[in-house]
């Protein structure tokens, strides 16, 4: 469901992102198949030097319908940008791909919280956001990650994924080995 980013799905990726549902909301916006082009191999780029971690989210078939990234990465934490394309809208890929790429960023990749910044506007992404049980709204929990991403004009919520709570929501009980954990049974 989840590989690292690779040159060969930009034009697929292309093609969702540019859908007027899709466009407004991704935070790599581009308006040719070139300039994405040419932003996927600086993802790849930033990614090796470990600047962010970013993944492509495939269906069944394997065919890429979006991304999910942690951009900003400091101090442990980092911010998640998620897109998924119109015709996959609605059909669970959104939550299974944040929880695999959760596990991944808390048991292997050192990761402790993860912060969303969701435009107010934005109601397919804070009824997402609010349906995970290990994200908490943000606004009031981190008075200054707030003030910094509305700093120009009051548009975000910020909701924050913190490893305990991923973990206790997951699995039941925070004390466990991470070896015996197993996403995918």
């Amino acid at each position: 469901m989840l590989k690292k980013r690779d040159l060969s799905e930009v034009h697929a990726l292309f093609e969702l992102l540019i859908h007027p549902e899709v466009y407004p909301f991704v935070r790599e916006k581009a308006d040719s198949y070139e300039e994405y082009l040419f932003m996927t191999k600086q993802i790849i780029e930033a990614e090796e030097r470990g600047e962010l971690i970013s993944r492509t989210i495939s269906n069944e078939k394997l065919q890429p319908i979006g991304t999910i990234t942690l951009y900003h990465i400091n101090n442990r934490s980092g911010f998640l940008a998620t897109w998924i394309g119109k015709p996959f809208f609605g059909k669970g890929y959104n939550q299974k791909a944040k929880e695999t790429f959760l596990y991944e960023l808390f048991s292997e990749l050192g990761i402790d919280k993860v912060f969303m910044k969701i435009k107010k506007s934005n109601q397919r992404s804070i009824r997402a956001a609010e349906k995970l049980p290990y994200s908490e709204k943000g606004n009031l929990l981190y008075p200054a990650v707030y003030n910094e991403i509305n700093r120009e004009q009051e548009v975000y919520d910020l909701y924050v994924i913190r490893k305990t709570n991923y973990l206790y929501a997951m699995y039941g009980d925070s004390t466990f080995d991470m070896e015996e954990i197993n996403l995918e049974a």
